[in-house]
């Protein structure tokens, strides 16, 4: 009977935007055993989608109020459910595995867990790999984007940051994971900003602390120091931004083997160089995180399928030869998170329907 749970958790958990697939070698359901106790996991799947308040959840499962309460805060203390607060009341709901709960487990993670998520990661894909719609996009460094004109607010990071009212910090998961694996990367640790619901979920867990808007603006500085790329939810309202290196984040990890990461990375712009002020020195080629320059017979060349539109070419070019062109025929993102969400389920429905 306890084997079955994990298969119907499996199952339930599939049926959220990301998705979380089966696997010839049940890699998934060790996660899942590893995370959720068989009560947990029975408790996970009667909970809704959406953010319900503890007392409509009892009254639909016929439980005591109070003893629920306290089972739904350890679930969400543990990074298994999402809480979320309105005013003075508390709101839980299951939520995806990525972005979601793997991400909340930051203080969870050990060798056991890692290699099993990086087992799982090919298979993971398969949910999202042909979806339109992405999970984060690519947004530009802020100095890459001053020469550009007409600027979308959502594709301007300091002004996303700037609208915010509450914004936390923590340790990137994938450069933890990577460390306890035994490839530790060099560059900076305290870079995940998140905003809102987000922020006070991991303020109320512990796992990231509560800073300003000037710091958080001082936390992009460094990323785009160290060659970060900024990944945001896809969305106009933002509800976190990865600084993300090619050696530990997933998306970029996988962007980087690809033929064509262009077409995987949702983003607004491309790098463009003008040969006639480019000194062929190489310091683009070196800083861009995607292999997306090469060497050209009398300058660098942008390869225009490679590239992400990150910027990070551009903020260090010294002959100020190469500048952000803006895509055409780009959608604005989804004005919120929860809009995003809604979409990829949408075409994840339409693909299973239609295969």
């Amino acid at each position: 009977m306890t084997a079955e749970v994990y298969t119907r958790l499996r199952e339930f958990m599939d049926t959220l935007p990301s998705g979380y697939p089966a696997t010839p070698t049940g890699v998934e359901i060790k996660i899942l055993k590893k995370l959720y106790t068989p009560e947990q996991a029975k408790l996970t799947m009667k909970l809704n989608k959406e953010p319900e308040e503890v007392s409509a959840t009892a009254a639909r499962l016929n439980m005591e109020e109070s003893e629920l309460a306290q089972k739904l805060e350890e679930m969400a203390q543990k990074g298994l459910i999402f809480r979320t607060r309105r005013g003075d009341k508390v709101l839980y709901q299951a939520f995806q595995f990525v972005v979601g709960v793997y991400e909340f487990q930051l203080d969870n993670l050990d060798r056991e867990f890692c290699e099993l998520f990086e087992e799982y990661l090919p298979y993971l894909g398969t949910s999202f790999l042909p979806l339109k719609t992405r999970q984060l996009r690519v947004i530009p460094v802020e100095s890459a984007i001053k020469a550009v004109p007409a600027v979308a607010t959502y594709n301007r990071v300091r002004d996303l940051v700037r609208e915010q009212d509450i914004i936390a910090v923590s340790q990137c998961i994938c450069r933890k994971e990577q460390e306890i694996l035994g490839r530790p990367c060099d560059r900076p640790q305290e870079t995940c900003i998140s905003f809102g619901d987000f922020a006070q979920y991991g303020i109320d867990n512990k796992t990231a602390r509560a800073i300003s808007t000037e710091e958080a603006l001082r936390v992009l500085d460094r990323a785009e120091e160290a060659g970060l790329v900024l990944s945001p939810t896809n969305s106009q309202e933002i509800g976190a931004i990865c600084c993300c290196c090619p050696c530990c984040c997933p998306i970029l990890r996988t962007a980087k083997m690809m033929p064509r990461p262009a077409e995987f990375v949702e983003s607004h712009y491309r790098a463009q160089i003008d040969a006639s002020l480019c000194s062929a020195c190489g310091q683009c080629i070196e800083r861009c995180q995607v292999q997306a320059i090469k060497v050209g017979d009398e300058a660098s060349e942008v390869m225009e399928e490679r590239c992400i539109g990150c910027g990070l070419c551009v903020s260090t070019c010294p002959e100020e030869a190469i500048s952000l062109v803006p895509k055409p025929h780009m959608e604005a993102p989804p004005k919120s998170f929860i809009n995003t969400l809604g979409r990829i389920e949408m075409e994840r429905s339409a693909l299973v329907k239609g295969s």
